[in-house]
């Protein structure tokens, strides 16, 4: 019988205001927990104020056998 195991992550936006994303990075985060299994399972962001955004939660999933 197996199991559901579960990761979260937080990726942090750049910029002065802390709201420019890099597409490029995040790209390369999701195709690595990809080939590890990992399935995005959720995600939010995490808003500053008059809806300014400073990154992005997400959350994986991935069977496991046990």
């Amino acid at each position: 019988m197996g199991r559901w195991e579960y990761k979260t992550l937080k990726h942090q936006f750049g910029g002065w205001t802390g709201t420019k994303i890099n597409i490029e990075d995040l790209d390369e985060r999701l195709n690595l927990l990809g080939a590890e299994g990992w399935e995005l399972a959720s995600s939010f962001d995490t808003s500053r104020y008059e809806g300014a955004s400073t990154g992005i939660v997400m959350i994986f999933k991935r069977w496991v056998e046990a």
